[in-house]
C-alpha cells in the first residue's frame, strides 16, 4: 500500500503544479515556463518518492514496465489506481483554488489545463497530429524511463533524465495537443471541465497506453535492454580469487 499511496502522491504533484501554472501562471510564463513547470515536478517526485515506488506517476510508465517484465499485474493495477486517484484529487484541488481569483474563474469555459486539439484548442491541430504525436513522444518518454532504470544504467540520475525529457516534450508538443503522455493527467482535468474535454479524453488514455506497451516490448524483447555488466564482473573476481589461492 505504501507503493500505491507515493504513487498517488506523486501524481498529485505532477498535475497540481504543470496544470496549475498552465492556468493560473501560463500567460505569463508561456511554454516554456509550463515545460518547466512539469518536469521540475516529475524531478522533485522522482527524488521524494522515487525510493518508494520508482516514481512512475503515469499509467503508461506502469503499462511499459510490466510489458517489459518488471513488475507484476496486480501491483500494476494498484499503481493506477493510486495514480488515477492523484490526478483527480489534483484536479479538483486545483478547480477550487482558480474559482477564488477575483475576476471569477468559470472552470468549464476556461479549463484546468486538459488535453485536446481540433478547433477552438491552441493551435488547432488535427487528430492526425495529434495521435502521431502523443505516440512518438510517449514512446519516447517510456523509453527513457526504461533505459535510465535499466540495472546497466549510472545510478542517482535517472530522475534529472527524465525530468529534462519531458521538458522537451512539452516544449514541442504544448501546441498541439497540450501534452499528455499520462492518461492519469489527462483524465484528472477532463473530469473537472467536462464537455469537449470529455469527449477527447479517449484519445490521451487510449495512444500513450499503446506507446507504453510498445517500448515495454522493446526491452522485454532486449532490442534496447543494455547487457547487465555485473556477471562479467563477478566472473572476473572469481578468477581473481581463484588466481590469488
Amino acid at each position: 500500500m505504501k507503493k500505491y499511496f507515493a504513487e498517488l502522491v506523486g501524481t498529485f504533484v505532477l498535475v497540481l503544479f504543470g496544470c496549475g501554472v498552465a492556468v493560473v501562471a501560463g500567460e505569463k510564463v508561456g511554454i516554456v515556463g509550463i515545460a518547466f513547470a512539469f518536469g521540475f515536478a516529475l524531478i522533485g517526485a522522482a527524488y521524494g518518492i522515487g525510493p518508494i515506488s520508482g516514481c512512475h506517476i503515469n499509467p503508461a510508465v506502469s503499462l511499459g514496465v510490466w510489458t517489459a517484465g518488471r513488475m507484476k499485474t496486480g501491483e500494476m493495477i494498484g499503481y493506477w489506481i493510486g495514480q488515477f486517484a492523484g490526478a483527480i484529487l489534483a484536479a479538483g484541488v486545483l478547480s477550487i483554488i482558480v474559482r477564488g481569483v477575483g475576476t471569477g474563474y468559470d472552470v468549464a469555459t476556461s479549463g484546468l489545463g486538459q488535453n485536446g486539439w481540433g478547433p477552438g484548442y491552441l493551435a488547432e491541430y488535427n487528430i492526425t497530429s495529434a495521435i502521431l504525436f502523443e505516440f512518438i513522444a510517449t514512446l519516447i518518454f517510456v523509453i527513457v524511463i526504461l533505459g535510465a532504470t535499466q540495472k546497466a544504467a549510472p545510478s542517482g540520475f535517472a530522475g534529472l533524465g527524465i525530468g529534462i525529457t519531458l521538458v522537451a516534450i512539452h516544449l514541442f508538443g504544448i501546441r498541439i495537443t497540450g501534452v499528455s503522455v499520462n492518461p492519469a493527467r489527462s483524465l484528472g482535468p477532463a473530469l473537472f471541465v467536462g464537455g469537449k474535454a470529455m469527449s477527447q479524453v479517449w484519445l490521451f488514455l487510449l495512444v500513450p497506453s499503446i506507446a507504453g506497451i510498445v517500448a515495454g516490448l522493446l526491452f522485454r524483447l532486449k532490442l534496447l535492454e543494455a547487457e547487465d555488466p555485473m556477471p562479467e564482473i563477478k566472473n572476473r573476481r572469481g578468477v581473481e580469487n581463484e588466481l590469488a589461492v
